[in-house]
């Protein structure tokens, strides 16, 4: 094993509570937004100490800046900008806004 890097049965562990602690947010994030907010928090720092990615879909389910996990219509506001052909995202929690292109 090399300096720095962990066994993989960590890694796999880490996976697993990643997963978990996103789910939880999604569900927590109506009744305690800043319990939702703590959960991203946890999971990212998860990730980052088992060197554990996030995949595409975990990383487009919370805001970068603020944490918030992304319900459309409750902490987040989306719409298509036909001119420069990008699906734009809004946190309403902080207001950053996410440029996606789409084709």
């Amino acid at each position: 094993m090399r300096r720095g890097k962990k066994p993989e049965w960590q890694r796999k562990i880490a996976k697993e509570r990643i997963e978990i602690l996103l789910n939880l947010a999604k569900s927590e994030v109506k009744r305690n937004l800043e319990r939702a907010r703590r959960y991203v928090e946890l999971a990212r720092i998860i990730g980052k100490r088992y060197n554990v990615r996030l995949t595409k879909g975990q990383k487009d389910s919370f805001c970068k800046k603020c944490n918030t996990p992304l319900i459309p219509g409750f902490t987040m506001k989306t719409w298509l900008d036909p001119k420069t052909k990008t699906k734009v995202i809004k946190c309403l929690k902080c207001n950053y806004i996410y440029r996606k292109p789409y084709k």
